[in-house]
C-alpha cells in the first residue's frame, strides 16, 4: 500500500508542477508581449551612465560642466510606482549632486521625479543639503531647513539652478523610464529562473 501511497503523492506533484510550470509560462509571455518601457523616451543630453549594474535597481550618471563643476544624478523607483487605471510609470526617488571644481563640498538635492500626464515628467525639490564633505550626510551638522519651509522664491530659484545643469524633462523622462524597463527585465528573469527550476523537478 505504501508503495500506491507514493506513486499518488508523486503523480499529485507532478501535476501541480505542470500546473505552476504552464502558469508562469503565461506570465512570461504577458510580460514579454506588453512591455510598456521598450521605447524609452527622453535623453541623456551631456550626462552619461557610470553605473547601471543588471542586478541592482538604480542607475546613476555623471556630467563635467566646461566649469569644472561635477554633476552625480542617481535615480530609484519610487514607492508610488503605477496606478490601477493604466500601469504607466509615475515616479522615482532622485538625487543631485554638485561638487565645484577645487572644493570637497557638495550641495545634494533629494528630489521626485513625477509623470504629471500629457508627456510633462517634471521634478520637485523635497530636500537640499550642503554637505562640507561626502561623509558629512550622516553627521550631526546642521544640513538646512526643511524645503517647503524656504522662501517660495528661493525653492523656484534652486529648481532653476538645477535645470540649467542639465536637469530637465527630457533627462526625468529618460530615467523614469528607463529604470522601469530595467526593473520589468529583472522580473521577466527572475520568473525565466523560477520556471528552469520547476521544469527540472
Amino acid at each position: 500500500m505504501s508503495k500506491i501511497a507514493t506513486l499518488l503523492q508523486k503523480g499529485k506533484k507532478a501535476l501541480g508542477d505542470l500546473e505552476l510550470l504552464k502558469i508562469l509560462q503565461s506570465e512570461i509571455q504577458y510580460e514579454l508581449s506588453n512591455d510598456l518601457y521598450k521605447n524609452e523616451i527622453g535623453s541623456l543630453g551631456d550626462f552619461v551612465i557610470d553605473w547601471n549594474s543588471p542586478h541592482s535597481k538604480d542607475i546613476v550618471m555623471r556630467k563635467r560642466c566646461e566649469s569644472g563643476e561635477e554633476i552625480a544624478v542617481s535615480a530609484l523607483l519610487g514607492e508610488g510606482t503605477f496606478v490601477e487605471d493604466n500601469m504607466y510609470p509615475k515616479e522615482a526617488d532622485m538625487k543631485v549632486c554638485i561638487k565645484k571644481n577645487g572644493l570637497r563640498s557638495i550641495l545634494q538635492f533629494d528630489c521626485k521625479v513625477l509623470d504629471e500626464g500629457q508627456n510633462n515628467i517634471d521634478f520637485h525639490i523635497q530636500n537640499a543639503y550642503y554637505l562640507k564633505s561626502p561623509t558629512d550626510f550622516g553627521s550631526s551638522v546642521y544640513k538646512g531647513p526643511i524645503f517647503s519651509d524656504l522662501d517660495p522664491a528661493l525653492q523656484k530659484e534652486l529648481k532653476q539652478y538645477l535645470i540649467s545643469r542639465g536637469i530637465r524633462n527630457n533627462l526625468t523622462a529618460y530615467i523614469l523610464h528607463h529604470i522601469h524597463h530595467k526593473e520589468q527585465d529583472q522580473y521577466i528573469k527572475w520568473l525565466q529562473k523560477l520556471e528552469a527550476m520547476v521544469a527540472l523537478s
